[in-house]
């Protein structure tokens, strides 16, 4: 035991240093409670779907939810059924045996509804394009208001991509 402890001591701290603060992160969460406030009286519901996607936007969706960008504490949470979403935030090509689901999902969706494609697959089919088993981009099957590329994109840039659908949905007439 006395090995074990002198070793550690010896070592020291092993851990890497914590993230500075990030002011662009503070500035844009700061705009995005604002948008919620005025839009949605401070709560937005995003409802994910996964339209065929291979899941690393997915892992920067889940890191929204983490302490360092703290989406929920900005008022936007997840939600199971599209009934209760305001915001559609679909990842992936749209996969032929999907099409119907998303389609369905989009109809589910109460007016006004938003969408936003997340990852070049979502906003131009990716490696994927169009083909027997792929429709392609998000946009070939339902509207879509903003498209976030990158392959994945980082959690910045979706927050980015979903404070532009707020704010162009309270300046646009909606469909």
């Amino acid at each position: 035991m006395y090995q074990l402890l002198k070793q550690i001591h010896d070592v020291g701290l092993c851990s890497e240093t914590p993230p500075a603060p990030d002011p662009a992160l503070r500035v844009l969460g700061q705009r995005m409670e604002q948008e919620i406030l005025r839009m949605f009286q401070g709560a937005l519901a995003i409802r994910h779907v996964d339209a065929g996607s291979c899941n690393g936007c997915e892992l920067e969706i889940h890191a929204l939810n983490n302490p360092y960008y703290n989406l929920e504490g900005l008022g936007i949470r997840f939600v199971a059924s599209p009934r209760h979403a305001d915001l559609l935030l679909v990842t992936g090509p749209v996969a032929r045996n999907m099409e119907v689901a998303l389609r369905r999902t989009w109809e589910a969706t109460p007016d006004p509804k938003l969408v936003v494609a997340i990852g070049d697959c979502g906003c131009d089919g990716g490696v994927f394009g169009e083909s027997y088993a792929s429709r392609g981009r998000v946009a070939n099957v339902i509207p879509v208001d903003v498209a976030v590329p990158g392959c994945p994109p980082t959690p910045l840039a979706i927050m980015q991509g979903i404070l532009t659908a707020i704010e162009a949905a309270g300046t646009a007439p909606r469909r």
